[in-house]
């Protein structure tokens, strides 16, 4: 019986590692609150590949792959175990799938992975592997790479999505400027997640008002496709990140039941 819902996670400037913000607290709320993982799957916007790739490291390193941020951004680490035998499961199942995918045994934790797990889960004591984005990956792509993750929950295996619901780094840099695109972008996703309305999830770059605007590239969308279809089926639950740099869209999203006492509680 599942256990584990799917999540995901706008991951923000590296900055959130150390500034909690509005949804910081949130997710230290739901990682005390959810049952514990056996270990964690994290697709993250920052690793993208030909094909599909898996960490394989037993002891996979912290990458800091961004530049031009305080020192002590560059002193943390978040020294979580891999999970080798579940890379090798995943490499294979996604390979019985048609999906070419190989296992990495070099490569670390991109920072849309750590970070957000510096909030969840702080003592870096749960086991994490961490699976790559093909560089051609569409909606469908991503829909489909989430359902191929889905049977994992059942094996207490916690599925995190980790990219930004809103990303033009760009508006970022404009000044004082506010742009009304990054709410009503959120809003029409947040109405999708509420009714639980894949379909629209999936299609949002498409269909969603503003989504160009929101996401001129479509990398840090597609992990909430994929947490999205590795969920299951019906509403998501809202953890409200508000706004950052007027236009960094901080929400996070559960697909999947949780108990009334751990909704209160978050």
């Amino acid at each position: 019986m599942r256990t584990l819902p799917s999540l995901f996670v706008s991951h923000g400037a590296p900055t959130f590692a150390l500034e909690a913000g509005q949804v910081g607290p949130l997710l230290r709320q739901l990682g005390q609150t959810l049952p514990r993982p056996r270990a964690i799957v994290m697709v993250s916007a920052h690793w993208q590949s030909q094909g599909v790739r898996v960490t394989g490291a037993a002891r996979p390193e912290t990458i800091h792959d961004f530049r031009g941020f305080d020192d002590a951004l560059y002193e943390l680490r978040y020294p979580a175990p891999g999970e080798p035998a579940l890379a090798r499961q995943i490499v294979e199942q996604l390979n019985g799938a048609g999906w070419p995918t190989r296992l990495d045994p070099h490569r670390g934790l991109d920072h849309g992975a750590w970070v957000p797990l510096l909030h969840l889960y702080a003592d870096a004591d749960v086991p994490v592997v961490q699976v790559s984005l093909p560089h051609d990956l569409d909606g469908p792509g991503a829909e489909a790479l989430g359902l191929l993750l889905a049977p994992l929950a059942d094996d207490n295996i916690l599925i995190i999505g980790s990219g930004s619901l809103t990303h033009n780094l760009r508006d970022v840099f404009l000044g004082t400027q506010k742009f009304a695109y990054a709410k009503e972008f959120t809003d029409w996703i947040r109405a999708a997640v509420a009714r639980g309305d894949r379909d629209a999830l999936r299609d949002a770059l498409i269909m969603a008002p503003q989504a160009q605007r929101a996401h001129p590239t479509p990398e840090h969308y597609w992990p909430l496709v994929v947490a999205a279809a590795a969920g299951q089926n019906g509403p998501g639950t809202l953890l409200d990140g508000g706004m950052t740099h007027r236009v960094l869209s901080m929400d996070a999203f559960v697909f999947g039941r949780l108990p009334p006492s751990e909704l209160e509680s978050i």
